[in-house]
């Protein structure tokens, strides 16, 4: 490649040259006595065609077709293609590069910027003395190790590569103080995404003979809920919770301040360590790149003779899911067999998330739920134009329809519809030889009661079809 060098008078010029000759990786063509306007702007040593002489008083005449014409970088032409044109023909997009670096040299040269000046200011930079640029951060650490340190650090945290480099740069390739950089950083990363909606996650499930814990963790994709670490999370939270101290209720539905100040212990290639459960959720969202959430959880316990049963749905591995159901069953008899009631438990926990009942019992549905389903379906008979006695059985038939719709005991077993829960009951204390009966149960889905803002909606869509 070569530099051209141009100035609006040939004083001018010849300032620019006598300043460029200070530069490392600037060598002209030839003597200063006779070529003046090709300097080959590559690595040194590479030789320059010849090109045009100067003027008998060592400047080209201000008339010359050169004064007029732009700095170039070009492929290297023939000599017969420099004779015929010494314009040089190139690209508009090239030109202007080249037309910035000359532009700004001559403002150094009309200043008197000269060769011993550069000296004087490569002297007090960061600049090698053989007259290579050198970058601060590369100067010490070889090209190789600084790649190797990136995939390291890289797959320690997860984190953006962008962001990696940025922080080992700014440590000095220390990679153990670049990790701690990352966290700092992934702390106002999370804070600038806690605004967004995390309508994503996943329900995790953990449990002994007497109790289980649902915990639901929130992120804004089902992408990031597929991450590895995002899933050790949700389970490491679950379990967590389950070894917390008994809170002595049979249904104990707890919020996220109900976990963030505890401690727990990671053990993970990609997070490890002792920590809050608030920077682990945080340090979490920093590794993934979306506000990710601990939104709610629910622990479920039995006090008598019985066993907790629990099923999810859409099951990654063994205790994640989207949905979950929980339930509790209870033998009046100590010494019924309890295998009987964990296989019917998983198999009525199954139909909880199928069926979604509301309530237990019809004793248990709620005066105004009760109230205002008669207030639709009497308006709906009304419309039929009939009399007033039949319209209130009309209302007390669609009732009975609606109480197998939300009531678990009326509910048809999906599994055997041709009989309801309460049979299903009846048939297990038969076969146990005591009364068993349904203490309380849970249905969870993630995301449930989250509505998502309109162009985060509109974000997700786009996103969908361009997958």
């Amino acid at each position: 490649m070569f530099l051209v060098c141009v100035g609006d008078t040939p004083s001018r010029a010849s300032s620019l040259i006598g300043a460029l000759q200070g530069f490392p990786f600037f060598h002209p063509s030839g003597s200063s006595k006779e070529k003046v306007f090709f300097f080959p702007f590559s690595a040194p040593g590479s030789t320059p065609y010849e090109t045009l002489p100067r003027a008998p008083s060592s400047r080209l005449p201000v008339s010359h077709p050169l004064w007029r014409s732009a700095a170039a970088v070009e492929r290297r032409p023939a000599p017969a293609d420099l004779q015929s044109n010494p314009r040089m023909a190139w690209g508009q997009g090239a030109r202007r590069p080249i037309l910035g670096l000359l532009s700004r040299a001559q403002r150094q040269a009309a200043r008197g910027y000269t060769s011993a000046t550069f000296e004087t200011h490569l002297s007090s930079n960061h600049f090698a003395q053989n007259g290579m640029i050198r970058r601060r951060f590369s100067s010490e650490v070889p090209a190789s190790e600084q790649m190797n340190l990136i995939k390291q650090l890289r797959e320690r945290t997860c984190a953006p590569i962008k962001d990696v480099k940025a922080s080992l740069v700014s440590c000095n390739w220390d990679i153990e103080d670049a990790q701690k950089d990352l966290r700092k950083r992934g702390v106002i990363s999370a804070a600038k995404k806690s605004s967004r909606t995390a309508a994503e996650g996943l329900l995790a499930i953990a449990q002994d003979e007497k109790r289980a814990v649902v915990v639901e963790l929130n992120c804004e994709t089902d992408f990031v809920a597929r991450n590895d670490v995002f899933q050790y999370l949700a389970s490491s939270l679950a379990k967590m919770a389950l070894s917390a101290q008994d809170p002595g209720k049979l249904v104990f539905p707890f919020a996220p301040a109900y976990l963030e100040n505890m401690s727990i212990n990671l053990d993970h290639p990609k997070l490890s360590g002792e920590t809050t459960v608030q920077n682990a959720v945080t340090e979490v969202a920093a590794m993934v790149g979306e506000n990710v959430k601990l939104r709610r959880g629910f622990m479920l316990s039995t006090t008598g003779h019985g066993v907790v049963s629990s099923y999810l749905h859409t099951c990654p591995q063994p205790g994640l899911g989207r949905i979950a159901g929980l339930i509790t069953l209870e033998a009046e008899d100590s010494s019924a067999s309890l295998d009987a009631l964990k296989r019917v438990g998983s198999s009525i926990a199954m139909h909880i998330v199928a069926a979604k009942p509301l309530f237990l019992s019809k004793e248990l549905v709620s005066a105004a739920a009760l109230e205002n389903e008669r207030d639709v379906l009497r308006t709906q008979a009304e419309s039929s134009g009939k009399p007033q006695m039949a319209i209130e059985k009309m209302v007390e038939g669609r009732l009975r329809k609606y109480f197998e719709d939300v009531v678990l005991l009326e509910q048809k077993y999906v599994v055997n519809d041709s009989t309801n829960i309460k049979t299903l009951l009846n048939d297990l204390s038969k076969e146990v030889g005591s009364k068993v009966t349904i203490g309380n149960f849970i249905r969870m889905e993630v995301g449930e009661g989250i509505e998502s803002r309109p162009e985060e909606t509109a974000k997700k869509e786009a996103m969908a079809c361009a997958a």
